[in-house]
């Protein structure tokens, strides 16, 4: 079967998932992509850029499939005579309806926001499959839906929210884990003296909440624990300043500080934490806490957000806390006692969510979906 995949955001995860599903896949899979920066832009004029790319293509496809960074009505509408046999799928890894944005945005101040979030809507309504990463975004996003329609004049078409419903299910993320596997240590030394270590391993960004994260490493400290703190994850410009006050606060405590682009030193630093303590007001599936946890770095995640997904319910005790005093209280716990901290392995936990496991399950749906023109309903996981 023949598969266009349409990624007009083509960075980070958005990246990784295209070209390792392609690489997994038993499929064939042709990428079309733009370069993943003004996203904004490639919200607008994607679509119109993708499709003169794709009819200049020989490749013809039985299926499309399109991100959520694509405004799947213009595509169609401009490359109808050879996508009109096409069925259509659409991945959401985020969306701009309940993402949280940013506070210095001026679109948000000026009612401008609500566009993207339309082509979102319209994208959903048009494509025969909407595929989401986690069951927490597929509720957010159809929960969010009435009110956002509502906000409109007239006509407000209410009935689509049950149509997008319909045609909507989870298909987690897949991710290359096996990848880290070669940059595991022989053996982890469980029993050595050295002192725990606390990773960050997300964007410098507001929405990941460093504020509480570092207010938690300040507690720590009042506490007398002993502790180190290695702070990886992509820096922007504009990242908030609460990671240069962090750095000076805490002083030596800090073994590392900043991006690595290196992608052994990287799978090294996850393979070296003990600790992945997660503070972020936003998260749809949370890929970088998966491979914390398939390295055995042990996660506290917050119960809002995507993230109980990760974990099985009788688990939740231990690696789920519902407030900050909470997450002190258990991190405190475990760098007390970072022995039995160090034996547990979290990556039997997201073990499903390798692509050798779940690229089967992407291949079997898409399948199906070209054949009988369905994907039923429900959710695959791996």
């Amino acid at each position: 079967m023949n598969i266009t995949l349409l990624e007009p955001y083509n960075t980070g995860s958005h990246a990784a998932w295209a070209k390792e599903y392609s690489r997994f896949s038993r499929h064939r899979v042709d990428i079309l992509s733009l370069p993943g920066r003004h996203w904004k832009w490639r919200m607008h004029g994607g679509a119109v850029t993708l499709a003169r790319k794709f009819l200049a293509s020989p490749f013809q496809p039985d299926l499309l499939l399109a991100t959520d960074m694509l405004d799947l009505t213009t595509f169609l509408a401009l490359t109808r005579h050879k996508s009109a046999q096409c069925k259509c799928a659409v991945y959401f890894h985020e969306n701009q309806l309940t993402y949280p944005w940013s506070p210095d945005d001026a679109d948000q101040a000026m009612g401008r926001d609500q566009h993207y979030a339309f082509i979102n809507y319209a994208t959903a309504l048009a494509a025969d499959a909407v595929l989401f990463n986690s069951s927490y975004h597929l509720q957010s996003f159809v929960a969010e839906l009435p009110r956002f329609l509502a906000a409109f004049p007239d006509k407000n078409e209410a009935g689509t929210v049950q149509i997008i419903r319909e045609k909507s299910r989870v298909l987690s993320l897949g991710m290359d884990l096996r990848r880290f596997d070669p940059y595991r240590p022989a053996e982890r030394d469980r029993d050595d003296k050295r002192p725990p270590l606390i990773l960050w391993n997300h964007r410098w960004e507001y929405d990941k909440n460093p504020l509480d994260f570092f207010r938690a490493m300040g507690e720590l400290v009042d506490k007398g624990l002993d502790f180190q703190l290695a702070i990886l994850g992509e820096r922007f410009t504009n990242s908030p300043a609460v990671f240069s006050e962090a750095r000076e606060k805490l002083g030596d405590r800090i073994v590392h500080y900043g991006f690595v682009k290196d992608f052994a030193a990287y799978a090294e630093w996850l393979w070296r934490g003990d600790i992945l303590p997660v503070t972020s007001h936003h998260d749809f599936f949370g890929g970088s806490v998966v491979q914390a946890m398939h390295c055995n770095c042990y996660p506290l995640l917050p119960r809002r957000l995507a993230y109980p997904e990760h974990i099985p319910a009788e688990h939740h005790c231990r690696f789920i806390y519902d407030d900050q005093a909470e997450l002190v209280e258990k991190l405190a716990g475990l760098i007390l006692n970072i022995r039995a901290t160090r034996s547990e392995l979290p990556r039997q936990f997201v073990a499903r969510y390798d692509w050798q496991r779940l690229a089967p399950f992407y291949d079997d749906l898409f399948e199906k979906m070209v054949a009988e023109g369905s994907i039923g309903t429900g959710g695959i996981a791996g």
